[in-house]
């Protein structure tokens, strides 16, 4: 009897050591990870170096710009945002090992990024696994938020999804560049271009008179190029990343293809223009998040106004999407009262009606943002059209 006495005594006090504190920032099975302290941890996974930093780097802009202004307002419920900021050097695998760190080692309370599709697929995984809602402001891939009909519960965008993307840009062909015909080179080595591709498919109206593809990395375009310009076609739809659609758009030009050129999201950076030759960006479309262009509200003219300030440049959509991305998750924190990942994931999950500069928003039952999208126009280079379109 002594014994089992002993044995029980023993049992209970291992329990004791091992409980965790009430109120300490845990990773916690039940529910994430949960705010301690005087801070709001949020982790940020972004692509700062590598082949897609400018995307990286501009949200990395934006986000710094919104917690700034936060913290100097008092915070959220009177505690201050803290970032912790790691570089997944665009490489997905990468992105995976930030995540773990960034929700066990540094217990984050939720997660910023990755930019890109493939990394934020990647990160996903380990994300839902500690419960720890990750918001992207730009990754456009549907699978991210819908796998195999089912909602994925802690993936939320500010961006519109590649369906709807891909949609806009068809209707966008259609009813505004009147082009019956349409010639697609698009990126066969990603899932963010692939269903660019289809999406524009299932919704053009036109016939697809050449279909081609290109794999990421690639340089020289005048073979394939080639072989699209012998026929008939009245726009060129380019799926892509600003690196090879950059290139793509010089050697089309220089080749004497002169239709308008329609891409996605992925031309939104100023790196596009440069990589193509300003005097080869002419008749150029492409679909974007925010532009400074269109009927702008206090918030938006307001946020315009504080980036070239801070950054002497006026923001481009990335800058913007990263900016919302903040201010929804503090919008969930207030709704809910709570800084603790499960409350955040309730908060995102149910945001309605959320103002914020790249249009207002609610999240829908698939955990996309409900909004609208811009097709920008460029004329050497220049931002000279912004149409709102709700297909």
């Amino acid at each position: 009897m002594k014994k089992m006495a002993l044995l029980f005594t023993g049992l209970l006090l291992l329990s004791a050591c091992s409980s965790t504190p009430k109120g300490s920032s845990t990773e916690d099975t039940a529910g994430g990870n949960q705010q301690a302290g005087d801070t709001i941890k949020i982790g940020v996974n972004m692509e700062l170096s590598g082949a897609v930093a400018a995307y990286g780097n501009q949200e990395k802009d934006g986000i710094e710009m919104a917690v700034a202004e936060i913290n100097e307002a008092g915070g959220i419920d009177g505690k201050e945002i803290e970032i912790v900021m790691k570089d997944n050097k665009s490489d997905s695998t990468e992105a995976v090992s930030v995540t773990t760190s960034l929700t066990t080692k540094d217990k984050v309370v939720a997660l910023i990024g990755p930019a890109t599709s493939a990394a934020v697929k990647s990160s996903l995984p380990n994300a839902t696994k500690v419960k720890v809602p990750l918001v992207t402001p730009s990754g456009t891939d549907d699978s991210i938020t819908i796998q195999n009909d089912n909602v994925q519960p802690y993936a939320f965008r500010t961006c519109f999804q590649d369906s709807f993307q891909g949609k806009v840009l068809a209707v966008y062909a259609t009813d505004t560049l009147k082009a019956k015909k349409a010639a697609i080179l698009g990126d066969n080595s990603s899932d963010y271009a692939k269903g660019l591709t289809t999406a524009f498919k299932d919704a053009y109206e036109g016939e697809i008179t050449a279909e081609e593809n290109f794999t990421k990395g690639d340089k020289d375009f005048q073979a394939v190029l080639t072989k699209i310009k012998d026929k008939e076609f009245d726009v060129l739809y380019l799926p892509g990343y600003y690196e090879e659609t950059g290139l793509i758009t010089k050697q089309a030009r220089e080749m004497g293809i002169e239709v308008p050129i329609l891409g996605p999201d992925g031309f939104s950076d100023p790196k596009y223009v440069e990589i193509a030759g300003k005097e080869n960006v002419n008749n150029i479309y492409y679909a974007s998040h925010f532009s400074t262009k269109t009927d702008a509200n206090e918030k938006v003219t307001a946020f315009v106004e504080s980036f070239k300030e801070q950054y002497d440049k006026e923001p481009s959509s990335f800058n913007a999407l990263a900016y919302d991305a903040v201010y929804m998750i503090k919008q969930a924190i207030e709704d809910q009262g709570s800084a603790d990942s499960e409350a955040i994931t309730k908060g995102l999950s149910e945001l309605k009606d959320f103002e914020g500069v790249t249009g207002t928003m609610t999240i829908d039952k698939d955990h996309n943002p409900e909004k609208s999208a811009v097709v920008l126009g460029l004329q050497e280079g220049v931002e000279t059209t912004a149409e709102v379109v709700n297909p």
